[in-house]
């Protein structure tokens, strides 16, 4: 049976006190997440939805922690399923950023590489930096990073069901989630103009997704209840 209403809670800083001093919107549930960074309403020209979208619908409500290198390839393929973008320049910047360099998010690095990488790799070597030299010398960076990058991929479609059943827990509609994300999208911008145009330094606030709507309701220092229809 459906739900009534699927509700996310947030909440809405001028200034984060986090290390980044971001204006936006962070969910509730990952502000201990300190490679969270403040959402705002602005979409990229690829994807016609903001980044706090993404975490409610492509990481929240698929089951998908926010943080660490495995989880953003689950919800980056989640992301291409609901917009159709291409996750491979976001996968490639995070192997060139980090994993080019010894580093992985959430785990260590021989629980991330797939099995034919670690099969290359001796077992003298703790260094997770030295583990990616070597891995270059006996491959070649280009095909080192292919291989990366391919693993991503992989992590992300072998997650694919998980996600979509665990969307489905809340009685909301898989098929519709493009069309979920552009409604929440329209109150989310009419809620950051709101708050950015009444000089309100923080607020707390709930989205919710029921049937054929969805909203946010604006708890304080306003009161306001913003709605859109999903089309």
């Amino acid at each position: 049976m459906q739900q009534q209403k699927v509700n996310i809670p947030v909440t809405y800083n001028s200034s984060w006190n986090d290390g980044f001093g971001a204006r936006g919107w962070k969910l509730d549930c990952s502000i201990g997440e300190p490679s969270v960074i403040a959402a705002t309403a602005e979409a990229g020209q690829r994807i016609p939805t903001s980044v706090l979208i993404h975490d409610i619908l492509d990481h929240h409500l698929c089951g998908v922690d926010i943080g660490g290198h495995r989880n953003e390839a689950v919800a980056l393929i989640q992301l291409q399923k609901r917009t159709g973008s291409d996750p491979r320049p976001d996968f490639t910047q995070i192997i060139n950023e980090d994993l080019m360099h010894g580093r992985v998010n959430g785990e260590g690095l021989r629980s991330f590489l797939p099995d034919d990488l670690m099969q290359l790799l001796r077992d003298d070597i703790v260094d997770d930096k030295q583990a990616i030299d070597l891995l270059c010398e006996k491959l070649g960076e280009d095909k080192l990073r292919q291989r990366l990058l391919q693993q991503f991929i992989d992590i992300g479609h072998k997650a694919d069901k998980n996600a979509q059943q665990a969307f489905e827990q809340h009685g909301l509609d898989y098929s519709k989630r493009s069309e979920i994300g552009l409604c929440l999208q329209n109150v989310l911008r009419e809620a950051d103009q709101l708050l950015r145009e009444s000089n309100v330094e923080q607020a707390h606030a709930e989205f919710w997704i029921a049937h054929q709507r969805c909203g946010l309701e604006i708890q304080q220092p306003l009161q306001k209840t913003l709605i859109s229809n999903i089309s």
